[in-house]
């Protein structure tokens, strides 16, 4: 379940685009096996109180009520710290299988229509020769996205999470068993468009890295500053259309540093490649730093 929006995640498929296999993905565990209630079986036992059409219990219903609310919003609360400390325990794996094998991910966020896939077919094209790529597309439903990846010509996993709004730790960790990305690659990982949950959950990545599209608003950071915050850098997208829309980018980028003063800002059109050498060298000089920290 989601702790942001209350989403139960259920119907999440995994496709290899490259073989054709396809598995289903249990949602997130929500309970550890031996200590847990029957409340804990994956779905809410948050009780509503209803009228019976009789009152002879009256007196007590308004004292009743708040003390079932609150005991509702405890469990809740219980609910939510177990699920991301599990998601949690599963990404730290991640991070450190990824780490022992060199290899940098990068956890792609935006709203929807940001242009996270075509600036991966952008990226695709201009790096494939020099390193090896390799890409974890979600989205709810359909593999459109993960087919123009594997038509750019990197191995892909599609994994569609039904009525999940986000991506979690466990879809990652199946996904990287299926996906196998070699010895010192570069991972992509394309989440679900949303500003707002995977703010919160973990996937073992070396960077979260919003996609910010110049036509969207100046003050988006101010609107969703939980993953402005959590971001290690922001990716300006549709720089060529700036002549065209009311936009200013020194407003944008005041309000991405007021959420966030240490992250790292790059300005890039995927459409025509302005300024993706310079996130280019970004990127090399993290592989760079991961080699040398596994080295130390």
């Amino acid at each position: 379940m989601c702790t942001s929006c209350g989403c139960q995640g259920q119907g999440t498929t995994m496709t290899n685009l490259q073989t054709g296999a396809r598995a289903e993905i249990a949602a997130l565990p929500e309970h550890d096996g031996a200590a847990h209630s029957h409340e804990d079986h994956g779905h809410d036992h948050f009780h509503v109180a209803h009228d019976h059409g009789h009152d002879h219990h009256a007196h007590t219903h308004d004292h009743g009520d708040h003390d079932q609310a609150h005991e509702d919003s405890h469990r809740r609360l219980e609910l939510e710290t177990r699920i991301l400390a599990k998601n949690d325990a599963i990404a730290a794996k991640c991070r450190a299988w990824l780490a022992g094998r060199e290899i940098v991910a990068l956890n792609l966020v935006s709203s929807p229509g940001a242009g996270k896939t075509t600036l991966l077919e952008r990226a695709i094209a201009d790096l494939s020769g020099e390193l090896p790529l390799f890409v974890i597309e979600g989205d709810q439903a359909t593999s459109n996205d993960g087919e123009r990846i594997r038509a750019a010509g990197a191995p892909v996993i599609q994994v569609n999470t039904g009525t999940g709004c986000h991506l979690d730790a466990e879809m990652i960790a199946r996904a990287l068993s299926e996906l196998k990305p070699s010895v010192g690659a570069l991972l992509f990982i394309e989440n679900v468009g949303n500003l707002v949950c995977p703010a919160l959950f973990d996937l073992g990545e070396h960077a979260k890295a919003v996609i910010f599209s110049t036509t969207e608003g100046e003050d988006k950071p101010l609107k969703y500053p939980h993953m402005f915050s959590a971001a290690k850098l922001v990716i300006f997208n549709k720089i060529d259309l700036l002549p065209h829309l009311d936009f200013s980018m020194e407003r944008a980028r005041e309000n991405i540093l007021r959420v966030n003063s240490d992250v790292e800002i790059f300005e890039v059109s995927a459409k025509t490649g302005a300024g993706m050498q310079t996130l280019y060298d970004w990127v090399r000089a993290q592989r760079k730093a991961a080699v040398q920290l596994d080295v130390i």
